[in-house]
């Protein structure tokens, strides 16, 4: 070949000439289709050494080129749903030589962030919030606010909560300009759930639509070579000509689908078309497939949504060897144990079967374990209406999620005193996830609630026991919180017995300082207890348990024997050392010159990065805690340099 001869060269990665979704303007529909392939094994390829939210993005490669290609952002605001799907965006929008940083310290967020880049125009960490947020983008663009178009891309897993159709209904009163894709990939993070589900899967799985595609794929094979080609492409448009919107277009929507979401040659001149013609609110069903393009993704249970780092080659992923349980499958298993003896324990959780240990419960008792789907607000309610009913259960839900069914925590389970057991995992900070799932705020808002009961777990024996309080607990509703990740590795009870409600435990006998632990800094704390032994102060370090009852007579005497006393929870200000400070306070104790400090997460969102690095920027590691006390006690050097 000579110099000059470019003929059989290797053409130039498409996605190597990407930078920012304008230099796709002048891509061919074919060039397009090769950056779709690009692009896909680039995702692969990042996720594998960062781990991730896998299967969202692959299921959504097409759809980002697409969107991309046919509309003009920054201009234009791309919202996407939750942010699970969002790497491939990422990736176009002038961030690929970051994308290895993936979820890392410092490094770029899991999630579409605004203060990452100009192309996030909406952060998500939560569901089904897109709809509402790209209608006041539209809304804002009519009353002269940032110009271009909303788009906002929402899964089928989260059009099942209500806060999509609250949008939705407002949306097609409203009758501005508006795009909403529903990337319906059957699946969430668990199947989903519910009759949006089913009525979804009727669209393009009944009636006239699913008789044609038989008739097609009977006789398909019969036809002349030439003829082949036709009837593939008669098919794959009668998947544009399914009837089967009446929902949507009750809802004020002009309903376009389902459409292919994977074949760039439906969904290149469908968004052009609307893009060019309409006028009020548009809603374009998508039909994908999470996983789309990576075989071990595709094969796997939840589709990958979820990675460790992994092999390429085999899709196998790299596990942390653990010493211990988890914490979330100590509930699990003792959940499923208490149920064995008593048929009135009933589970109720909100998409998260397997995040929150309920998977082993459903498989023993599949008809008392319920997966409301993403519906925490239900999920609450549904809960408070089956202990009305004379059952006992629990309301297993990430501390983060909690949040969004507080209202009802309120009003349907608090003031009429039902005994819901809520089971909240992932309290205190949790890692590659960020600022948007910190379990940070669920003490002080629990807590605050009258005949409340509010516990946390020192260790997963400890989890154990609560696990059997709250079971045999009816007076009112009761709470006990517990970290992600594997526990201490400490012994297992044969049996775990019941506390007693609001008494905590001395763990270790001192003097001069108490160290008053709430929850899993425990650990630390006892880190901290041995470094300051070595300097000839010996802590005493008692274990609360309890935040609401407090348990009012080790507190005092704690403080009646020892000159300072240090609170430390896993929780915002406003928890567990502001009821201990109110205490005091109403006792009186502060008159009588006890030095009294409060350890809790400052008054900031942490970003992103390992637990241990994101405790230490919290000031709550061992070497926190030792210098706390060295403070506390007037014997810290300045500038001394801490263990």
């Amino acid at each position: 070949m000579t110099q000059d001869d470019s003929s059989n060269r290797p053409a130039t990665p498409v996605l190597d000439r990407i930078h920012v979704p304008a230099d796709m303007k002048d891509l061919t529909d074919r060039e397009l289709r090769q950056l779709a392939d690009e692009l896909r094994a680039e995702t692969i390829s990042a996720v594998s050494v960062t781990g991730g939210h896998l299967g969202a993005g692959l299921g959504v490669v097409e759809l980002t080129v697409a969107l991309h290609a046919v509309f003009d952002t920054p201009r234009d605001k791309i919202i996407w749903d939750v942010g699970h799907q969002c790497y491939p965006h990422k990736i176009l929008t002038g961030r690929r030589d970051r994308i290895r940083t993936l979820r890392m310290e410092k490094g770029l967020s899991g999630f579409t962030k605004r203060s990452e880049s100009a192309y996030d125009p909406f952060g998500a960490g939560h569901s089904s919030t897109s709809i509402s947020a790209a209608l006041g983008f539209a809304m804002a663009r009519e009353l002269g606010g940032d110009p271009g178009d909303a788009i906002a891309v929402i899964g089928d897993g989260a059009m099942s909560a209500g806060m999509a159709f609250e949008a939705l209904n407002n949306a097609g009163h409203l009758g501005k300009r508006l795009f909403v894709v529903l990337n319906d990939n059957e699946m969430s993070i668990a199947p989903p759930v519910g009759a949006l589900s089913s009525y979804l899967t009727r669209l393009y799985a009944e009636g006239p639509f699913q008789d044609l595609k038989a008739v097609a794929k009977g006789a398909v094979g019969f036809l002349p070579s030439p003829l082949q080609e036709g009837a593939r492409r008669a098919k794959e448009m009668l998947k544009g000509m399914t009837v089967g919107g009446t929902l949507f277009e009750e809802l004020g929507f002009s309903y376009v689908g389902p459409v292919d979401g994977h074949d760039m040659d439906q969904l290149l001149p469908l968004l052009r078309t609307v893009k060019a013609r309409a006028t009020g609110p548009v809603l374009i069903h998508a039909v994908t497939k999470k996983g789309k393009g990576y075989a071990p993704a595709e094969r796997a249970a939840d589709k990958g949504h979820a990675t460790a780092k992994f092999d390429v080659m085999t899709g196998s992923q790299a596990k942390a060897k653990s010493n211990a349980p988890s914490y979330t499958s100590v509930f699990g298993r003792m959940l499923t144990d208490l149920a064995a003896r008593d048929d009135k324990i009933v589970a109720v959780t909100a998409a998260m079967p397997d995040g929150t240990g309920l998977n082993m419960f459903a498989e023993r008792f599949p008809r008392r374990c319920f997966d409301v789907g993403i519906a925490e607000q239900h999920a609450v309610t549904f809960s408070a209406g089956l202990a009305a009913g004379g059952m006992k259960p629990f309301c297993a839900l990430y501390s983060t999620f909690l949040q969004r069914g507080y209202d009802q925590v309120v009003h349907d389970v608090a003031i009429q005193r039902l005994p819901v057991r809520f089971a909240i995992d992932r309290a205190g900070l949790v890692g590659a996830d960020g600022a948007t799932h910190a379990g940070a705020y669920d003490i002080a808002f629990m807590a605050n609630l009258p005949g409340m009961v509010v516990m946390a777990a020192a260790d997963e024996a400890e989890l154990a026991r609560m696990v059997a309080t709250a079971a045999g607990h009816d007076a009112g509703p009761i709470a006990f919180r517990y970290p992600r990740g594997e526990g201490t590795g400490i012994e297992m009870p044969e049996r775990a017995e019941p506390l007693e409600i609001g008494k905590g435990r001395i763990i270790a006998e001192g003097a001069r300082v108490a160290i008053l632990s709430f929850g899993t800094r425990l650990s630390e704390v006892m880190r901290a207890r041995e470094a300051l032994m070595a300097r000839g102060i010996q802590p005493t370090v008692a274990d609360a348990r309890f935040a609401k009852p407090l348990d009012r007579d080790l507190i005092l005497k704690l403080a009646a024997t020892h000159e300072a006393l240090i609170t430390i929870e896993e929780g915002s200000v406003g928890g567990f050392g502001s009821l201990v400070a109110q205490l005091l306070s109403d006792e009186a104790v502060f008159d009588r010159s006890l030095r009294f400090r409060q350890m809790v997460l400052p008054d900031t969102f942490i970003d992103h990065a390992s637990p241990d690095a994101m405790y230490r920027e919290a000031g709550m590691s061992a070497a926190d805690i030792e210098a706390k006390v060295l403070e506390v006690l007037g014997v810290a050097q300045i500038g001394e340099k801490r263990a």
